[in-house]
This record gives structure tokens, C-alpha cells and sequence, in this order.
């Protein structure tokens, strides 16, 4: 069975050495002292290894139950959620005013890494429920949150989003369901949406669905679209309990990965709703929370590849395969481990230098977030939007090719069950789907981010990177080793960027045919000066004398493999790019 370790020691190198969270000046952020962040991280990495690591296998091979109307998690997991709604670890980041423990987003996207690499289908439950959590909190009526928000906190109840329906996924103005206002204000829900991620299941009261609905005689398409809460257990004006409403598990989807979280068809059959937010504005709130969870897609991206990446490594070290071409490295064995052959070295380099890259970039759009929602600060509103379908987008396509390389490692045994890769791999891959597959992210991100707001966004991060190199062109080895390609990389992101001006209002299908490798440009150069700041922290943590110079010397020699084997992909992609879409739009429908 596969093993896992909670990353404590890099989480805490972002931190405090790299973010700086302390000095920072975001409110809030002096609270977070390294004893205390080192503390929660320790107790939440315990909580990861011992109870929810062990489960992953068992979520995978029992998967969810529908018996009679009744969903029924697998063994272990209606304990472990108690447990976590016990210690606190779903309220960390949520309001203090409904019960919540106001802690920073950031150390709860620390919290949420090891949850999720530790058993992705499992963190869902409440992952979810944070997600209606902050739509609610953003969106709702003081009288909506003091009904909902504080069971949801604590998770006694849990909490949806309702968008898909079988005929419509993205194009979300095709949806049928519909909301017939009542006299007394609520609303009747009938319609059917599937695809819903803890739709229903064992471990809470209720179940707090949010849900994408036409009020009858409103505007055609999108601008149509109204939210609703619809409770699966009807709420009384005291808080209790009341009469289960009309919504239905219809069944439970049989999915390619992540069998331990129900993903359910839902049927409302005239179940009372009441509207959250404005009529027909129902995508502004519900955005709240989508984009809330396509950055913890993203982050699903890479955890469940520092989870793979963790196990290929001991089998690398402990597996042993042929003789070092230089020469015996175990010459009393058989046999030499995999981890002397330069092929599984540049595997398991790929692996490990994506992984940290990632881990630091999306704790720095996390900072973002905290500098949105605690200093109103409108600059890091524009660049985490900017951000967010890379972090999504790039850092799943990355997140299941580690996966997939880390299960490589294991030969045939990475193709057995029983050694646990292929869930790694399996569930990994649902990232790339959900929350707005990786093309929709892409199309997102030049179709929209780009030019929001006059191209003002884009054009801060380039300059981010442009001051950041200025500043620290004098540190020879940074600037040779990070700067420098760091710097050719951005060149390429901006002269894609200056294809698209040239040659995108002409014909958009230049702009749209390339989207796809610019995601993965900004992606690269993203995780590029990600690596330029680790990098300089380290340098100055070996200039300044430590006691764990192995620490920052390793942290070095895998920044340097990502810059020198990794970033110069912008090259490739800015020439498929400048290639324009006549090679990708020259045969007819007819010729595929």
C-alpha cells in the first residue's frame, strides 16, 4: 500500500523564507509565526498519514453505495469525517462570526494539500462544502447565512454546486432546470443535474445544494441563469430539521477514478429553493465558488503528484535493477536500485521539480486571495484572475503527466493494483475534467483574462518578472542559473501575447488555436520565477549560515533542472503558436 508524508519542511520554506508571511503586511499574516504554522502543519500531517492515507485504497476498490434512496460511503470514512469535523480542520479559514477559526487561506491551502494528497475523494466532501460555504458567504441574505453558514462550517452539514445537466456541460445557457416562483417567496426546482461531486452520502444531516435554475419568462442563454439553495433536509425557522424535500439521488456515476466520493445524478422534482443573490445573476454568484474550486483543482493537480512522486521514490531506492554504467554503486547486492540510472533520475527530476514549483506557485496565488478578501487589494484581485485558469489548467495537465511518470518508475508493478499508482494516475485525471475542462481554461485565458481590464493584469505580471530580474540581476549564480532563462522565457510569453494583438481581430482562430500553448507558456514561466525566488531564498539562507545546508542545496539543483530542462518549452510553444490555425482548421468536418 502506498505511503504518504505531509511535506511540513517545504510548506514551511514558502512560508516564512519565500512568501515571508509575517512581514508581508497582509492582515492577519503576523499571527502566523513559524512555531504556530509549523504546529498545525504537524497535526494536520498526522492526521493525513494516519487516518486519511489508509482509507484511499479502501474509497478506491469499495467506492460509493445507492441502496434504497440511500448513499453509503466506504468503511472508515464516516469515522474520519467526524474526526475532522471534531478537530476543526473544515472551519480553519472560515468566518469566526459563524464559527469558523479565521485563519489565513494560505495555511488552510497548506491543510488542503495534505488532505488531498492523502485521499483526494475523501477531501471532496468538505472541499465542496467550502465552496457553497463562500458562495453563501459572498451572496447570500444575512438570514440565509445564519441558517446555513454555521452547520456548513462545522460540516454537520455539507454543501454542493449544481451546474451540469446531461445535455449541456460548459454551454451552461442550454440548461432546462427550471425555479416557478411560489407566494411565498420560494421556489419549486425541477430539472436534473449530473456530475455532482458529494451529492449525497452517509456522513452529514444535510445537504446544502446550490443549484443553476431558469426562472420562467427571464432572458434567453446565460443571462437567464438564476442560483438557488435548495436544502436536501428542509430547514425550520428554528434551525431544526424539518421534512426531506424533493430532490433524489438518481444514481451514482461509475467514474474512472475518485470512487470513494459519490458523484451523483440529482432529480428535483418540485423541491423548494430560495434565491441567493439577484434573479437571472445566478453565474456571478455561483463564480464565487467556481473559481474558488478550480484553484483546489489545480491544487488537486500536483498534490496527488507529490503523492506518486513520494512512492516512486522509495521504489526507486529500494528496487533493484542491472548495474550504474560507471561502475557497481551496490557491489555486496545482486543488483544496483533504479535511483543510479540517469533515465529514472530525470523521471523522478521532472517529477520533483514540478511538484515544488507548483506547491510555491499556487501558495502564492493562495497570498493573492488573503490580500483580496483582507486588504481589499484590487492589483492581487486582477492577477489571481489572471492566475486562475493556469493554476488550473497548466498544473493538472502537469499534475497527471507526473503520475503517469511516477507510476512509469515501477515497470510492471506501476500497472498492478495493489501497488497503488494506477489511483494515483486514475484519480489525478479528473482534474483536468472538472471544474471547466483544460481547454475551456484555456480559451478562458485568452479569450477573456488577457484583455480584462484593458490587458492591465497581464501587462503587472510582466513587469513583476521584469523587476524581479532587475532586482537581482547582480547575484551572479541566480542570474546565470534562474534570471537569465527565466527572462528568455518571458520574452517568448510576450511576443505569443503580441501574435495574438497582430493577428488575432482578424481572425480569431489564430488567437483561439494557440490558447492552449500559451496556458502552458504562462504556466512555465509562472513556475519559472516561482523557482527564481526559492532559489534566492536559499542562497541567502547558505550566505547567512544554517544548520541544513542540504536543505538549500537540494532546493538549488532542482530549480536549476527545472530552468535549464523544463523552461525552455516556451520555445516550442511560442512556434506552434506563431504557426496560426491554418494547419489546425484545414480539413473540413467531413475529413476527420
Amino acid at each position: 500500500m502506498p505511503s504518504y508524508t505531509a511535506p511540513v519542511k517545504d510548506m514551511q520554506f514558502l512560508l516564512h523564507e519565500v512568501l515571508n508571511v509575517t512581514t508581508s503586511g497582509t492582515p492577519g499574516y503576523d499571527e502566523l509565526e513559524r512555531d504556530f504554522t509549523a504546529a498545525v502543519l504537524e497535526e494536520a500531517g498526522k492526521v493525513s498519514r494516519d487516518v486519511l492515507a489508509p482509507l484511499n485504497a479502501v474509497g478506491d476498490v469499495q467506492g460509493c453505495r445507492l441502496e434504497n434512496g440511500v448513499v453509503t460511503t466506504p468503511d472508515g470514512f464516516k469515522e474520519a469525517f467526524a474526526l475532522m469535523k471534531d478537530g476543526g480542520w473544515t472551519a480553519l479559514d472560515c468566518d469566526p462570526e459563524y464559527g469558523g477559526q479565521g485563519m489565513p487561506y494560505v495555511l488552510a491551502t497548506a491543510v488542503g494539500e495534505m488532505f488531498v494528497s492523502a485521499n483526494m475523494a475523501f477531501n471532496m466532501y468538505q472541499g465542496l462544502t467550502h465552496g457553497a460555504y463562500s458562495a453563501i458567504h459572498a451572496h447570500g441574505t444575512d438570514a440565509q447565512k445564519q441558517t446555513y453558514l454555521p452547520k456548513m462550517v462545522t460540516c454537520e452539514w455539507t454543501g454542493t454546486m449544481n451546474l451540469t445537466e446531461p445535455h449541456c456541460g460548459t454551454d451552461l445557457g442550454l440548461m432546462r432546470t427550471k425555479a416557478e416562483p411560489q407566494d411565498d417567496g420560494t421556489y419549486k426546482i425541477t430539472g436534473q443535474k449530473i456530475f455532482i461531486s458529494a451529492g449525497d452520502h452517509d456522513m452529514a444531516d444535510n445537504v446544502i445544494h446550490l443549484v443553476l435554475a431558469k426562472i420562467p419568462g427571464g432572458p434567453e442563454g446565460i443571462k437567464g441563469v438564476s442560483l438557488f439553495i435548495v436544502p436536501k433536509v428542509m430547514v425550520k425557522d428554528d434551525g431544526s430539521l424539518g421534512a426531506r424535500n424533493a430532490v433524489s439521488v438518481g444514481k451514482i456515476e461509475e467514474k474512472m477514478g475518485i470512487h470513494g466520493n459519490a458523484t451523483c445524478v440529482m432529480n428535483y422534482d418540485g423541491a423548494t429553493g430560495t434565491l441567493i443573490g439577484e434573479a437571472h445573476k445566478g453565474m456571478r454568484a455561483m463564480f464565487t465558488m467556481m473559481n474558488e474550486a478550480r484553484i483546489g483543482v489545480g491544487l488537486q493537480g500536483y498534490a496527488q503528484a507529490e503523492a506518486a512522486y513520494q512512492n516512486a521514490v522509495i521504489y526507486a531506492k529500494d528496487r533493484l535493477q542491472g548495474r550504474a554504467v560507471t561502475g557497481p554503486e551496490n557491489p555486496t547486492g545482486p543488483a544496483d536500485p533504479l535511483i543510479v540510472h540517469p533515465d529514472i533520475r530525470r523521471n523522478l527530476m521532472d517529477q520533483k521539480s514540478f511538484v515544488e514549483g507548483a506547491r510555491a506557485f499556487v501558495f502564492w496565488g493562495a497570498s493573492l486571495i488573503d490580500r483580496v478578501h483582507r486588504a481589499d487589494d484590487k492589483a492581487a484581485d486582477g492577477l489571481i484572475s489572471l492566475m486562475t485558469p493556469v493554476i488550473k489548467g497548466f498544473l493538472t495537465d502537469k499534475g497527471f503527466e507526473t503520475a503517469i511518470s511516477a507510476q512509469q518508475v515501477y515497470g510492471g508493478h506501476g500497472y498492478i493494483e495493489e501497488w497503488g499508482m494506477s489511483q494515483f494516475a486514475r484519480d489525478a485525471r479528473i482534474a483536468m475534467i472538472y471544474e471547466g475542462a483544460n481547454g475551456v481554461q484555456a480559451l478562458d485565458l485568452v479569450g477573456r483574462k488577457l484583455a480584462q481590464d484593458g490587458g492591465k493584469h497581464v501587462m503587472a505580471f510582466f513587469d513583476m518578472v521584469k523587476t524581479y530580474i532587475k532586482e537581482n540581476e547582480d547575484h551572479e549564480e541566480l542570474n546565470r542559473h534562474f534570471l537569465t532563462p527565466l527572462k528568455s522565457a518571458s520574452k517568448d510569453l510576450q511576443a505569443a501575447g503580441m501574435y495574438f494583438m497582430q493577428n488575432g481581430v482578424k481572425n480569431p482562430n489564430n488567437a483561439l488555436s494557440g490558447s492552449y500553448d500559451f496556458m502552458h507558456m504562462m504556466g512555465h514561466v509562472c513556475l519559472g520565477l516561482m523557482w527564481a525566488r526559492m532559489a534566492k531564498a536559499s542562497f541567502d539562507a547558505l550566505a547567512n549560515g544554517t544548520a541544513d545546508a542540504e536543505f538549500y542545496t537540494t532546493k538549488i539543483a532542482t530549480g536549476k533542472y527545472y530552468t535549464a530542462r523544463q523552461l525552455p518549452a516556451t520555445a516550442m510553444h511560442l512556434t506552434r503558436i506563431q504557426t496560426g490555425a491554418d494547419t489546425v482548421m484545414a480539413l473540413d468536418a467531413a475529413s476527420f
